[in-house]
């Protein structure tokens, strides 16, 4: 018997997963979580087989829980099962330990069969997202500093100025300089095209 985990942050979802799989003689589903610090409390309490989940979610986002998982049990196999198909995306989602890729616009049956073929020790890759080239090497990222990235990255996941002064320990006046530079840097045309740019760039910091 396979036991499954899933996280995702959208109940719809987790029911109609749940209703399709319940008809699988050799699945049990153990539980739920709706962001990945339940996912990783559910996972030390159940033990599953196989733990899927999303990518974006809310207080621990699915890379960082995946490398959690596999930290306290590295024999857990994990399937991202999410709407990124960024290069990005996958490269960390599979760094962090990922045996499968599956993207939520995949038929049901391929989420059934992704399960079974990781539990058997295979991978599992929807035929839509490209495997990165671990021989290619990555391109580096010339236009912003590294506190820019920083800055960035916290933009994107809806921290204000002083929020992110806060966390960085530097000025809030300073937060907003590097604000400006990344708009003049990036050819933004303002604080909008920023944050509309960091959300798209998330999963490429």
């Amino acid at each position: 018997m396979i036991r499954v985990a899933l996280a995702e942050d959208h109940n719809a979802l987790i029911d109609g997963v749940k209703l399709f799989l319940q008809y699988e003689d050799d699945i049990e589903v153990v539980g739920f979580a709706n962001d990945g610090e339940e996912l990783l409390k559910l996972v030390q309490l159940k033990r599953p087989h196989v733990v899927i989940t999303d990518i974006r979610m809310p207080i621990k986002d699915g890379i960082q829980a995946t490398k959690e998982i596999l930290k306290f049990d590295h024999h857990i196999k994990v399937i991202a099962f999410t709407m990124f198909d960024q290069d990005e995306a996958v490269t960390q989602m599979l760094d962090a330990g990922a045996r499968g890729y599956l993207l939520k616009n995949s038929k049901l049956k391929d989420l059934l069969e992704s399960i079974r073929t990781v539990f058997t020790g295979g991978t599992y890759y929807d035929p839509n997202i490209v495997i990165p080239d671990k021989s290619t090497p990555k391109k580096k990222k010339g236009l912003l500093t590294k506190r820019q990235i920083e800055i960035l990255s916290l933009v994107a996941s809806g921290k204000t100025n002083q929020e992110i002064a806060d966390l960085l320990f530097i000025g809030k006046t300073t937060v907003e300089t590097h604000r400006k530079n990344m708009i003049r840097k990036l050819g933004l045309s303002g604080v909008g095209e920023l944050l509309r740019y960091a959300v798209e760039k998330k999963y490429e910091f």
